[in-house]
């Protein structure tokens, strides 16, 4: 099965960390952009960040710049988003997408665009 699968999400006081994976499990990651969305209760999902193919191009929200950081590691089939001083407003449902091309990844929150779209997983920040 040909599926994106995420991971790391938990309940982690404001300033703290958590490291959200995004995996591909029956085909590779190396030939994909890959995005972070993100959908908080009663909000609009939102891109959070991306990473092009080659990793060289990033681009982030301007909430998570500074805080946030993705990388991709090809030989482990994954794509981390590091996240750092972590606010009540992080909270919400993270999904990774992945699509061959980096502006869509970077733009587009609509499912249909994609053949990819993980699961989600929960990231709450609260004390």
């Amino acid at each position: 099965q040909l599926q994106l699968v995420e991971s790391g999400g938990d309940l982690v006081q404001p300033g703290g960390s958590l490291r959200l994976s995004c995996s591909a499990s029956g085909f590779t990651l190396e030939r994909y952009a890959i995005g972070w969305y993100r959908q908080a209760p009663g909000k609009e999902r939102g891109m959070v960040s991306c990473v092009s193919v080659t990793g060289d191009g990033t681009k982030y929200t301007d909430s998570v710049k500074g805080r946030f950081t993705i990388s991709r590691d090809n030989a482990e089939n994954t794509v981390y988003l590091q996240m750092n001083n972590l606010q009540p407003e992080d909270t919400g449902v993270y999904y990774c997408v992945a699509d061959e091309w980096f502006f869509k990844v970077c733009r587009s929150a609509y499912r249909g665009d994609y053949d990819y779209w993980g699961q989600g997983i929960q990231v709450t920040v609260s004390s």
